[in-house]
């Protein structure tokens, strides 16, 4: 398998997206995960650029590394300083990694209408401040920005750039889309002359997003002869991204064969791609390739038939190769083997023949046609079934409730009092909240607890309001989906109304009478 080097761009070039942020333990904590992932280069930032990149540098050498090389990026040193007098160069070797990552310009136009300089002085400079850092032992990478425009309005001197680099020692020529606007035809017949004509040295890849095609712009490239590719876990990075890690590591490694990061280590591709979302602040993408919630789901009944047949009906990897998994979702359409496969959870010993699941199919059409939503609300849709096999038994009655909203003057905008029963056993509490569905969530757990103190393990984490017809006005029928958590599973409940208060309601009831149900049925089986 031949090998493939990953550079790591995200703690720099992934930064500059927007909404894209990370505090110093974040990102000591990404890089630890981005090496155990077995990526071979860590751009790391700039330490000429801010005193975080500055410090991050500096506690670097805390973290013991499997697999990668930590890189300080920066630019060539400034027209009119010498090299050993330039404080960004300084900036580079202060860094003490063992990677140096530096910039210039290959695009004739930016360096006569950016820089204000000389073609000979352009190629000048990068040509110093390369040998100056290899003459302190480092392994110099050369970043042609805008190397692709460059070749295609003049090729004599963005290719005359790349020579003057090798010639001062770099170890290895960086091909630039940095517009992100090249299509991956051009990539690929600019990439296989650059091999061809500059042989015996390292040519990566850097793609950016403009026009959609960066993962496709890399994969050309690779298989024109680039062999390291650089990019971003999850595609972060200024305008439309960078070449995503994601989709491009398990490309060249599950189609193509090529020795990318380490069998076991792809399946934490997945993990990865959630955790640096979730440093982030930013919801993930559910679609993305590979690594997406969606990247292995299915709702047709025909598709979901045939998966649980043979995968490979309709999925081209085995999920967990990358750490994903598969899911079906049951909605109108799933048809009877969805049906089956999630009452066999509940009883194993159900016919595949069995009226139950005819009964439940029909259920679904109707509820579906009355607005409900059964493919994000699998903890309700399971209880539907715990009903319709005799399994379910209320785990409390309501008496009464009362939802009271208050004007924005205090902290808390709402209160609600809740009179329950269980068993004959009354209670009655109150609890202020952020909204009234906040308020009614307290006041219910607060007077189930003394009759169910293992619900104390449980909380809501999302709440979804979807208006169905925006014609009625207020009047109009309205679905909630509530996402609850014990810390160890998650799972979804659904209520429709035209109230949106008694909407909340039927699916904070189901949220807790699933959980309930559900630790009883398994408790039993144990």
């Amino acid at each position: 398998m031949e090998k493939i080097f990953v550079y790591d761009t995200t703690l720099r070039d992934g930064t500059q997206g927007e909404g894209v942020a990370f505090s110093l333990d974040d990102k000591l904590k990404i890089i630890k995960m981005l090496d155990d992932l077995g990526i071979n280069y860590i751009e790391a930032g700039t330490p000429a650029s801010n005193p975080k990149d500055r410090e991050l540098f500096e506690r670097i050498s805390e973290l013991e590394l499997k697999h990668a090389k930590i890189v300080a990026f920066g630019s060539t040193h400034r027209f009119g300083t010498d090299v050993k007098d330039d404080a960004g160069v300084a900036a580079l070797l202060g860094a003490k990694t063992p990677v140096v990552a530096i910039f210039g310009k290959s695009w004739d136009l930016h360096v006569n209408e950016v820089l204000h300089a000389s073609l000979e002085e352009n190629i000048s400079v990068i040509r110093n401040t390369i040998a100056y850092l290899k003459s302190h032992d480092k392994e110099v990478i050369f970043d042609a920005e805008h190397f692709f425009d460059g070749f295609k309005n003049n090729k004599e001197y963005a290719m005359k750039v790349l020579l003057a680099a090798k010639e001062a020692g770099a170890d290895t020529l960086c091909l630039c889309d940095t517009n992100g606007a090249t299509l991956p035809d051009k990539i690929a017949e600019i990439t296989k002359e650059v091999v061809e004509s500059i042989p015996d040295i390292t040519i990566a890849i850097h793609c950016h997003n403009d026009v959609g095609v960066a993962v496709g712009n890399t994969l050309m490239a690779v298989f024109s002869g680039a062999r390291q590719v650089q990019g971003t876990i999850n595609g972060f990075g200024e305008r439309c991204g960078n070449a995503n890690l994601c989709t491009i590591i398990p490309n060249l490694q599950l189609k193509r064969g090529y020795c990318v990061v380490p069998v076991e280590d792809l399946k934490k591709l997945k993990s990865v791609s959630r955790r640096i979302y979730e440093l982030a602040n930013i919801v993930p993408d559910e679609r993305k390739p590979y690594v997406g919630n969606m990247a292995f789901t299915h709702k047709a009944g025909m598709h979901i038939d045939a998966v649980l047949k043979n995968p490979v009906t309709f999925e081209h990897i085995k999920p967990e190769t990358v750490g994903n998994e598969r899911r079906l979702l049951m909605s109108e359409m799933s048809g009877r083997a969805m049906i089956y496969e999630i009452i066999k959870k509940i009883n194993p010993d159900i016919s595949k023949d069995s009226e139950i699941i005819t009964e439940l199919l029909q259920d679904v059409k109707k509820l579906e046609n009355e607005g409900y939503q059964f493919e994000g609300a699998e903890g309700s849709f399971e209880l539907m079934i715990m009903k319709k096999l005799g399994y379910y038994k209320p785990q409390f009655e309501l008496e009464q409730f009362k939802v009271i909203s208050i004007a924005p003057t205090t902290t808390k905008t709402a209160s609600a009092m809740i009179k329950i029963s269980v068993d004959g056993n009354y209670e009655i509490t109150a609890a202020e909240g952020d909204g009234p569905v906040n308020a009614l969530d307290k006041a219910l757990r607060k007077a189930l607890y003394r009759f169910y103190p293992e619900l104390k393990a449980s909380r809501l984490i999302d709440f979804k309001v979807r208006v169905l017809d925006g014609m009625a006005g207020t009047a109009a029928l309205t679905r909630v989906l509530i996402e609850t958590t014990d810390g160890k599973s998650n799972w979804n409940t659904v209520g429709v109304s035209e109230d949106i208060i008694e909407a909340s309601w039927q699916g904070l009831v189901d949220s807790i009478e699933y959980y309930l149900l559900d630790k009883k049925i398994k408790g039993e089986r144990e």
